[in-house]
């Protein structure tokens, strides 16, 4: 019998055609100044691109707001893979859009203990029903998500949480 923890499943591609355009209608909001209607459920990251210095957009979908702090946490839904994720890593976040304000954010990685303190709050209370946040999870994880601690670790390790707050 093969250590389930030993190899990390790469899970799914980053989103092209349909999905990628039913991804990005957050944006569409935004530009619209409309993204107020999607209070701290969403965000709009704006970032520089690594290698060719150009801007992008990218809506997120946020797993935590923390109001005191101003933080929106998020997952990286495609794991490691996302390119929004190689841009802030080079500090190349330049701007968030987050209901009816906009920063220019300081970024960290969560550490694993954190992440999953995070996701289990996610699970209980981001109003659908548990199974079908896990069966998502299944799905981008590429491998059963049964909302046990060791599966919630290795979910966290496999598509890392980023928070981003006003920059001081």
């Amino acid at each position: 019998m093969s250590d389930p923890s030993a190899a990390q499943p790469e899970g799914l591609p980053p989103p092209s055609g349909l999905l990628a355009r039913l991804l990005a209608a957050p944006r569409y909001l935004y530009h619209a100044h409309l993204g107020g209607l999607l209070g701290h459920r969403f965000m709009l990251l704006i970032h520089e691109g690594r290698r060719t210095h150009r801007l992008h957009e990218t809506p997120l979908e946020v797993v935590h707001w923390d109001p005191v702090k101003r933080e929106a946490i998020v997952a990286s839904g495609w794991g490691r893979k996302a390119q929004w994720l190689h841009n802030v890593e080079a500090g190349m976040a330049c701007e968030v859009v987050i209901g009816r304000e906009r920063f220019e954010p300081e970024v960290r990685e969560l550490e694993v203990p954190e992440a999953m303190d995070v996701l289990r709050a996610y699970e209980n209370h981001n109003g659908l029903p548990k199974a079908v946040v896990r069966r998502v999870l299944s799905w981008l994880l590429g491998w059963t998500y049964d909302g046990s601690d060791d599966a919630r670790r290795r979910a966290v390790q496999q598509l890392p949480l980023v928070g981003f707050r006003p920059r001081d």
